[in-house]
């Protein structure tokens, strides 16, 4: 059995449906069951647990042998990086004694130590627990998830604008969640351990220029980027209804992205374009 954390989120549930389309048996582990019908109706079984209970989760991971760990993002409002240490913190106290054999855990790229910085800190924090106990851990280190310019749909459609805080001329490697799900249950299934970091990312590097461009060749309309100055990034986050707290880590992990931009060579490359993923979103919201 493989157990998969986070299975009703975009990435989670690319996991789970990969691992379902291999035969494999999947327990998605969420805090409500009624928002995992469509991973029941693939296959899965349900596992209704909170993160934070680490007595529950590690009674979960104990009807499996493998598991995909994905630390869950915060509510915004609060403050985000507290928030996330502490789950980070409680999923890997609940390994202790599971019994698993391997996990496969999600980080990102430029995962590094810091504070204030989102989760480059918070996932290299991730890492770094892992890495300490005793199970075979196998760390995913995704590029920009395409899936965050889901919410750009009606902005596009209604008033043709992108509004980002990345430069439009900034190329930045992106990857559809289900590129990394398919990366992600191949390594669940393989009984190689101890590699990594695995770097993903999808077949080309894009600006959000280029995600405009995709938006405008979907709608049918003149699409406009709106990247907002970085004096403004914090006030923009909390106009967003971030926490104070929350936008000084979102703009710190943002600016870091920026003024840090180094890319492995040779990364595992998904087969999502982003034109594509871009069209298949605005079509439905369209339906």
């Amino acid at each position: 059995m493989h157990i998969v954390l986070g299975g009703t989120g975009h990435v989670g549930s690319a996991v789970c449906a990969a691992l379902l389309a291999r035969g494999q048996p999947v327990t998605v582990v969420t805090r409500d069951a009624a928002r995992a019908t469509r991973q029941q109706r693939l296959g899965a079984t349900i596992a209704e647990a909170d993160i934070l209970d680490t007595a529950a989760l590690r009674d979960v991971f104990r009807s499996g042998r493998r598991a995909f760990l994905l630390n869950p993002p915060a509510a915004p409002s609060s403050d985000t990086d507290e928030a996330e240490h502490r789950s980070v913190r409680a999923i890997v106290a609940a390994l202790e004694g599971s019994g698993l054999e391997k996990v496969v855990a999600e980080s990102t790229y430029g995962a590094q130590p810091g504070r204030r910085i989102g989760d480059l800190g918070i996932l290299h924090e991730f890492e770094r627990l892992l890495s300490r106990q005793p199970i075979a851990v196998e760390v995913i280190r995704a590029a920009y998830y395409i899936s965050n310019w889901d919410g750009a749909v009606d902005p596009a459609r209604e008033e043709g604008r992108l509004d980002t805080m990345i430069p439009a001329d900034f190329r930045l490697p992106m990857v559809a969640p289900e590129d990394i799900g398919e990366v992600a249950a191949g390594l669940m299934i393989d009984d190689a351990a101890g590699q990594g970091p695995h770097y993903v990312e999808g077949p080309a590097r894009y600006t959000p220029a280029d995600v405009a461009q995709a938006f405008s060749h979907a709608l049918g309309r003149d699409v406009e980027v709106r990247a907002v100055p970085r004096p403004q990034w914090v006030e923009a986050f909390r106009a967003m209804g971030f926490s104070s707290a929350a936008a000084e880590s979102y703009a710190g992990m943002t600016a870091r992205t920026v003024d840090n931009a180094t890319w492995p060579a040779h990364p595992i490359r998904g087969t999502t374009v982003l034109r594509d993923y871009v069209a298949q979103r605005v079509a439905e919201a369209a339906a």
